[in-house]
C-alpha cells in the first residue's frame, strides 16, 4: 500500500526549496534518481556495507532479513535504501506509513497480502498509533497475528499465522518511538548527513540521468548549497536545469549554479531567506539570544512546532544556532555568516 505524505501548499516545509522533507510532485522524479543496487547507492559506505553483508547472508541461508531500523532526518535515503534491500532480496516491496495505517484492520489487509521475505516499509514508524503499534508485535515477533471476530458477548479472537516477512521501518525521529519497538528491530541503523564530496557524485549522477551536461565545478557549487541532503540536491538540479536553459547555455557550470541560487535566495552555507531571517531575529532584536522558542516562533509568526521541525535541525547540525537552558542562542558562526560583529558569550550561558 503506497500513501504521499499529505502537505498544504501553504506550509513552510512545501514553499522551501531547501527543505529535506517530500514534496508533492517528487515522486515521479525519485523514481529518475533513485538507485536500485547497493552499487549505484553513493554515501554511507559503513550502513551500505554491512546491509550488503546482511543481504548475502539471508540469501544464502534463503531466509527473509531480519527486522532493519532506518533513523535520521529526511531526504537522506530511508526510502531508497528500502527500495535497494528488496531488489537485492529480489522480493516486493509494500511501502505505507505511520499515519496511514489508522487501525488494526488496515495492517491486517497490508500483512496478509505479504508473501515469504516480502519486505514491508513503514515510513514515519514513530507515528503508528498504540492499538496499531501493539498489534504489530505479535506479527514481528512470530508471524502471527490475533484476529477479532464476532461482537459483545460472542467476540473471539483467532490466531492467524502469517509469512515471515521483513520490517523496515523509518524514523526521523528516534527519541518518540517506545522502547519495546525499538527492541524488536535486530538492525538499527542511522543516516547522517553527507560530506560535500560525496553530493557531488550525486549531482553530477543526476544530471546524467536527466540527460544534462554537468561540469566538475558546477556539481561542487551546487553540492555546497545542498545542506548534506541528496533530496535537496535534486531538487535544486532541477531549478538549475530551468536557469541553464533559459537563461544559459543548457550545461550546468558554476555560473549558472550561482545565478539559480542567487535568485532562489539559497546561500554558500545551504541557508534559505527563512534560515538568515531567523538568525538575523535572534541577533538583531535579541542580542543574539538566549530567547525562548516560544518569543522566536511569535517574532517569526510560525508556530513552534515549525520552528523546532522545520528550521532549526539543520541551523544546530550546522552550527549556527544553539540551545542553552535559558533558549535559543546565535553562535559565532551565525554572527560571521551574516556579516555582524560577534558580541562575545556574556550572557549567552553554556550550551546542551
Amino acid at each position: 500500500m503506497a500513501k504521499k505524505r499529505s502537505v498544504s501548499p501553504e506550509s513552510p516545509e512545501e514553499s522551501r526549496l531547501v527543505t529535506p522533507a517530500a514534496q508533492g510532485d517528487e515522486e515521479r522524479f525519485d523514481r529518475i534518481f533513485r538507485p536500485l543496487s547497493f552499487d549505484d547507492f553513493i554515501g554511507q559506505e559503513k550502513h551500505k556495507d554491512n546491509l550488503r553483508v546482511y543481504t548475502q547472508a539471508a540469501r544464502k541461508r534463503r531466509e527473509p532479513l531480519d527486522h532493519i531500523l532506518l533513523c535520521g532526518p529526511p531526504g537522506l535515503g530511508k526510502t531508497t535504501l528500502a527500495n535497494i534491500l528488496a531488489h537485492e532480496m529480489g522480493v516486493k516491496l509494500y511501502v505505507t506509513s505511520g499515519p496511514v495505517i489508522e487501525h488494526k484492520g488496515m495492517l491486517t489487509g497490508i500483512l496478509t497480502r505479504l508473501e515469504r521475505g516480502d519486505i514491508l516499509f513503514i515510513d514515519e514508524i514513530h507515528r503508528l498509533s498504540p492499538a496499531v503499534e501493539e498489534f504489530l508485535y505479535p506479527a514481528i515477533e512470530d508471524f502471527r497475528i490475533d484476529v477479532a471476530t464476532g461482537d459483545g458477548a460472542f467476540a473471539e479472537s483467532i490466531a492467524l499465522d502469517i509469512r515471515p516477512f521483513t520490517l523496515v521501518g523509518a524514523t526521523t525521529r528516534t527519541g518518540l518511538l517506545t522502547k519495546p519497538l525499538q527492541e524488536r528491530f535486530g538492525v538499527t541503523i542511522r543516516l547522517d548527513f553527507y560530506p560535500v564530496e560525496e553530493i557531488e557524485r550525486i549531482a553530477l549522477r543526476s544530471a546524467r540521468l536527466l540527460g544534462l551536461a554537468c561540469d566538475q565545478r558546477g556539481a561542487k557549487e551546487l553540492a555546497q548549497r545542498s545542506r548534506g541532503t541528496p533530496r535537496v540536491a535534486n531538487r535544486l538540479i532541477r531549478r538549475v536545469r530551468d536557469f541553464a536553459e533559459v537563461e544559459g547555455s543548457g550545461k550546468i557550470d558554476h555560473a549558472i549554479v550561482e545565478l539559480t541560487c542567487e535568485r532562489l535566495g539559497v546561500d554558500l552555507a545551504g541557508l534559505d531567506e527563512m534560515d538568515r531571517r531567523l538568525l538575523g531575529i535572534l541577533i538583531e532584536h535579541y542580542d543574539g539570544g538566549p530567547v525562548g522558542v516560544e518569543t522566536l516562533a511569535a517574532a517569526l509568526a510560525e508556530a513552534r512546532d515549525t520552528i523546532e521541525d522545520v528550521y532549526e535541525p539543520y541551523l544546530l547540525q550546522q552550527g549556527f544556532l544553539g540551545r542553552t537552558p535559558r533558549g535559543r542562542i546565535a553562535t559565532r558562526k551565525a554572527y560571521e555568516h551574516l556579516g555582524h560583529p560577534y558580541r562575545g558569550e556574556t550572557k549567552q550561558g553554556t550550551l546542551f
